[in-house]
């Protein structure tokens, strides 16, 4: 007798012929850690933003930068909007980590130094990406809220950190923490403003003696003391 086949549905067909070969990119949940893929996306996303603006980033491109599948990203953020609050919060999650690695040791030097090579050197996307953000933010009630609330708490934690400072002698006490902190911030968003249009004037060299002069305005004043001769002259 003629061996017998058995006869396969076209599906069944295709689910075979799937097994043999190299996995295909499935829409669903991802597999794999959860907050790691997130935090892969939120990176690729702040790439894109820095690279592409926000009006021309899409989850199309931050898939294909991440690569994976658009539906992968859909995932974890339901729409454009979605995905970029989380990369603000993201952003602003970054810097105050930066500000409580310093809290204990009350080094504004350090801080600023610190804050001066992650710009320019290790993370510019970041920067870039937060420029993009901010005007963006001008133009959406909830998305500028959402800076409002972030750049406050930011502002609260600097004064903070200031503020010890000042208990401690190392910075000048003679002007309020909250105006310095001001002034700090006022200075960071200019130099973040300025860098990627003007980056001649940020270099190492010009970038460090902007940081000292920095740190030389918010410090204390200098005591000029007499000497006991000039204090009985004047007497």
């Amino acid at each position: 007798m003629p061996e017998s086949r058995s006869r396969l549905s076209p599906s069944a067909k295709r689910r075979a012929g799937e097994s043999e070969s190299e996995p295909v990119a499935r829409r669903g949940r991802p597999v794999g850690d959860h907050d790691a893929k997130r935090a892969e996306l939120l990176t690729a996303a702040i790439a894109v933003i820095a690279r592409e603006g926000y009006s021309g980033a899409s989850m199309r491109k931050v898939a294909q930068h991440a690569g994976c599948t658009t539906g992968a990203v859909t995932y974890y953020f339901a729409n454009k909007e979605e995905m970029v609050g989380a990369v603000a919060q993201n952003l602003f999650d970054k810097v105050e980590a930066l500000l409580e690695i310093n809290r204990e040791l009350i080094d504004i030097k350090s801080l600023i130094q610190q804050w001066h090579q992650w710009i320019n050197f290790e993370e510019p996307d970041i920067w870039l990406a937060l420029l993009q953000l901010l005007a963006h933010a001008r133009h959406e009630p909830a998305f500028a809220s959402l800076f409002r609330q972030r750049h406050t708490h930011f502002r609260q934690v600097s004064t903070s950190l200031l503020e010890d400072g000042q208990r401690r002698g190392k910075i000048r006490a003679d002007i309020p923490a909250d105006l310095l902190a001001d002034q700090i911030n006022a200075f960071s968003d200019g130099w973040l403003m300025m860098l990627p249009i003007e980056p001649e004037r940020f270099s190492a060299e010009r970038g460090q003696a902007l940081l000292d002069a920095l740190i030389t305005l918010i410090s204390p004043p200098k005591v000029t003391r007499r000497s006991p001769k000039a204090q009985v002259t004047t007497q």
